[in-house]
């Protein structure tokens, strides 16, 4: 054979064999992350919840206005319930008007002694401006203590699991027991981003125009960056320059919490290091949606033979880009399922695998009861289940 035919043969073998090898190696390179000049931050992925980069996450810190975030959140759920309404008329307290108006020295919506005051117009006070005389009076309107309200926020950031947090007022102001960490700050706005699209569309807005006063967002990515969204900055003297902030890019949102950086604008430069770095290396995806029928198990001794199975949460996953495709999905589901089966009861698990690495688990459930069949549906059941048991 031709020896120089032979090497090129040789050549072209060996650049089908490695080109696959050398693409999946690059898919799956991640540089690693920034390293920010901040005393704590978390990048998280919305659709997922997976904290992708951390630096002392779970580090309990002053949150200063960051705590305004729970204040609002707290205030929207109580919209959703029906217990306040947004036009419902406030009265400005001394409280609110000595321990946050403008002789206060801090964040202010200048809101006058006694006045009354919409809960709208506080809720983009507080989101917006900032305002501590907001905050205040919103949690007395709700609470009719800003001391009962700081209960409602603790009992609210435990069911959030926000588990390194505890907060004594509404607005933040420095208290030696008023504490959360970045990873619980980016939990609490992906639960105001998920569960509220419409009151989130407040942390959006560039300025707010109130008693004759025009006040603007403190979030300069606002203006920087067409793709973020919101949500709040914060500042003391002792926590630093503070920021949560959310994004979307092309169908995938980031959510960042920036604590203890040096100034305003390096507050705003660190967060958007973040951002780049989530949006250039990772992707997500959902494989399955809560509530979707994903497939049908076999029932014993029911009224019927199969119950309709699926998930109580979307299974969502992120990971670098690249890895997305190459994962699959299996199901097994108990193949003795007996009636009465109840929604919810599990029936199954899901596994999602990267090669052999089991990446993410979740339960199959009922999605639908099964009551028991009559009698003679479950003596005949059972004697095929004895037998079953026998060769199986």
């Amino acid at each position: 054979m031709n020896i120089s035919r032979f090497a090129k043969r040789l050549s072209l073998f060996a650049l089908l064999i490695t080109a696959p090898l050398a693409q999946a190696a690059q898919d799956q390179m991640i540089p690693s992350p920034p390293q920010l000049a901040a005393k704590s931050y978390v990048l998280l992925d919305a659709a997922s919840g997976k904290v992708l980069v951390e630096n002392n996450g779970d580090q309990r810190l002053p949150p200063a206005s960051l705590t305004k975030l729970m204040t609002a959140y707290i205030a929207t759920l109580e919209i959703r319930k029906g217990k306040i309404g947004e036009q419902d008329l406030v009265n400005v307290s001394e409280h609110a008007w000595r321990a946050g108006g403008a002789a206060s020295g801090g964040s202010t919506m200048f809101l006058p002694l006694n006045s009354q005051v919409k809960v709208d117009d506080l809720l983009h006070g507080i989101i917006i401006q900032s305002g501590n005389d907001a905050s205040i009076a919103l949690a007395e309107y709700i609470a009719g203590s800003e001391d009962a309200f700081a209960d409602m926020m603790n009992e609210t950031a435990a069911t959030l699991g926000m588990k390194n947090s505890h907060f004594m007022n509404a607005t933040g102001l420095p208290d030696p027991e008023h504490y959360s960490s970045a990873h619980d700050m980016a939990i609490l706005a992906r639960a105001i981003i998920n569960e509220d699209a419409a009151h989130y569309a407040i942390y959006s807005q560039k300025e707010f125009y109130w008693n004759n006063i025009k006040q603007g967002n403190r979030n300069l990515l606002l203006w920087r960056d067409k793709t973020v969204d919101g949500l709040k900055t914060g500042h003391t003297a002792e926590a630093g320059f503070c920021l949560v902030a959310s994004a979307v890019r092309e169908g995938a949102r980031m959510i960042t919490a920036v604590f203890g950086t040096a100034n305003e604008q390096a507050r705003a430069a660190e967060t958007q290091k973040l951002l780049t770095y989530g949006f250039r290396f990772f992707e997500s995806q959902t494989f399955y949606k809560k509530g979707e029928e994903l497939t049908q198990a076999t029932v014993w001794k029911g009224l019927t033979r199969q119950v309709k199975a699926g998930l109580t949460e979307d299974l969502t996953l992120t990971l670098p880009k690249g890895q997305i495709k190459q994962l699959k999905a299996a199901m097994t589901l108990n193949p003795q399922l007996q009636a009465p089966l109840k929604q919810g009861d599990v029936i199954g698990k899901v596994e999602v695998k990267l090669g052999d690495e089991v990446v993410h688990s979740a339960d199959l459930v009922a999605l639908e009861p099964v009551e028991e069949g009559g009698f003679f549906r479950r003596l005949w059941d059972s004697i095929r289940l004895f037998f079953y048991g026998m060769f199986n």
